[in-house]
């Protein structure tokens, strides 16, 4: 019984270190370009975007398409940087804690 107590104990640490780091990674954000810097996008490490910032002479009606284009160029890059960070960081709390057949 002793050994359910302790794993009981480690998961209950676990959860509370978990949601320290997510609050961490809400604040934490990374930022990735696209066209040589014509679309930047800042996306937060708990996958959310926080600010798209289009340099206005790309705003060329006749442009649409390529500013779409860089924009989700833009976007995929600054999530997939937030979202490595995120598995980094969650992977450091949840590390040697293995339960059999979860893991």
């Amino acid at each position: 019984m002793s050994s359910i107590g302790k794993l009981m104990k480690q998961a209950g640490r676990i959860q509370r270190q978990m949601e320290d780091v997510q609050n961490q990674l809400g604040a934490r954000t990374v930022e990735a370009t696209s066209g040589g810097g014509v679309v930047k996008i800042v996306a937060k490490c708990d996958g959310t975007i926080a600010s798209i910032k289009i340099d206005p002479q790309a705003l060329n009606p006749s442009d649409s398409q390529i500013v779409e284009e860089m924009l989700i160029t833009a976007i995929n890059n600054a999530l997939g940087q937030a979202k490595e960070i995120s598995n980094a960081e969650m992977g450091k709390v949840t590390q040697g804690f293995n339960i059999p057949g979860l893991m």
